[in-house]
C-alpha cells in the first residue's frame, strides 16, 4: 500500500511538471535543452546541481534570499511558481530527459523567429482613415465639449465613469517574444517583453546586459546594443586659462559660454565596453502598452526605402547628419 501511494505522488509530481512543461521551456532559451548550459554565461550549470540545491534555489529567488548577477531577472520569472511547481521543475531537470524538442526549439531558437517577424506598432492606427476624419475638428462648424475632451465626455458633467484607459504594460517573458518595429527611423525600440524583475537598472546591476550585449544576443533572440551605445561622443570640454574650450576650440570665457552650434560631433571614441553614460537603458527604451490611443496617429515614417531599418539602426552613421 506504501509503495502504491509512493508511485501515485511520483506520478502527481511527474504530471506536475509536465503541467508546467511550457515554463521549463522557456528556460531551455537561456539554460539549454539539458540545462548544461550557463546562463548568459555566469549562472551555475542546473543539471549538474542536485534536486534539493535546486528547489533551494528557485525558492530563493522567489523570496529574494538567494542570487547574484541574475537575482532581479530570475525572481520575476519565478514569482508565479508554487513549492509544487519548484518541486515538479526540480525533478523535471534531474531526470535527464530534457525539454521537448519543439519547446527547446521554440524558445532556444527565437532568434530566428524574431528576424523574420517584426510587428508594426502603428497597424491600425494611422490607417484609419474613418476615424481621423471623426476627430478632424477642423472640418466640423461646430465642436461640442465632448469631442475636445480626450475621454469623450461633456466637460461640465465629467463623472467617474469616464475614466482613462488602465495602462497594460504586460508581455511574454524575455526570449519568448517577437519584436517591435521602430517607430521611425533610428528611434529607440520598444520592449516588446516584461520587465518583471528587470527594474531599476543601476550601473552595477543591468539585467539588460545579458541578454542584449553583441556576443550573446544572437544566441537568444535578443536586439544586439548597437555600436553607438559603446561610443563615447561627447566633446572634450575644460576650462583652460580663463576659457571654455571645447574640441580645441575656445566657445566661451569669464564663466559664460558662447555660440557652440558651429561644432560638428565630437570625435568618436569606440570601445568594447558599454559607454556609462548609456547604462539606464529604460531611459529612452519602454514597455510598449496594450491601449488604445486616445486620438488618431496621422504620423508615417519614413525608412528612406530601407525596410531592413524598422528593426536595425544605423545612427553611428548618420552622427553628424545635418551639421556637416
Amino acid at each position: 500500500m506504501t509503495k502504491v501511494i509512493k508511485v501515485i505522488a511520483l506520478g502527481s509530481l511527474i504530471a506536475s511538471s509536465y503541467t508546467y512543461a511550457v515554463s521549463t521551456a522557456a528556460c531551455a532559451g537561456c539554460h539549454g535543452q539539458y540545462f548544461e548550459k550557463k546562463a548568459m554565461g555566469k549562472s551555475k550549470v542546473v543539471k549538474d546541481m542536485s534536486k534539493e540545491d535546486i528547489i533551494k534555489a528557485l525558492k530563493g529567488y522567489k523570496d529574494g534570499s538567494y542570487g547574484g548577477a541574475m537575482k532581479a531577472m530570475m525572481k520575476g520569472q519565478v514569482a508565479s511558481l508554487t513549492d509544487a511547481n519548484i518541486e515538479a521543475i526540480a525533478i523535471s531537470v534531474k531526470s535527464g530527459t530534457g525539454v521537448a524538442t519543439d519547446k527547446a526549439t521554440e524558445h532556444a531558437s527565437a532568434a530566428a523567429v524574431a528576424q523574420s517577424k517584426v510587428i508594426d506598432i502603428n497597424k491600425g492606427v494611422q490607417n484609419a482613415p474613418e476615424r481621423i476624419a471623426k476627430e478632424d475638428l477642423g472640418n466640423k462648424k461646430v465642436v461640442t465639449e465632448s469631442t475636445l475632451g480626450l475621454r469623450k465626455d461633456n466637460l461640465y458633467k465629467e463623472n467617474n465613469k469616464e475614466l482613462p484607459v488602465k495602462t497594460d504594460y504586460s508581455r511574454p517573458a524575455p526570449g519568448s517574444s517577437t519584436k517591435f518595429e521602430r517607430a521611425y527611423l533610428n528611434a529607440p525600440p520598444m520592449i516588446p517583453h516584461s520587465v518583471d524583475g528587470l527594474l531599476p537598472i543601476t550601473q552595477n546591476n543591468n539585467q539588460c546586459l545579458g541578454c542584449h550585449m553583441p556576443d550573446v544576443s544572437k544566441g537568444v533572440g535578443a536586439t544586439a546594443i548597437p555600436v553607438s551605445h559603446f561610443t563615447n561622443y561627447r566633446p572634450k570640454t575644460e576650462l583652460k586659462d580663463g576659457k571654455f574650450v571645447k574640441e580645441g576650440k575656445t566657445v566661451g570665457m569669464n564663466g559664460e559660454l558662447g555660440n557652440v552650434s558651429d561644432i560638428k560631433i565630437a570625435k568618436a571614441e569606440k570601445s568594447d565596453k558599454l559607454y556609462q553614460g548609456r547604462f539606464n537603458c529604460s531611459q529612452c527604451h519602454a514597455p510598449q502598452s496594450k491601449t488604445d490611443t486616445d486620438v488618431a496617429n496621422t504620423f508615417i515614417p519614413d525608412f528612406k526605402g530601407q525596410d531592413k531599418m524598422k528593426a536595425h539602426s544605423s545612427l553611428a552613421d548618420a552622427m553628424n547628419e545635418g551639421v556637416e
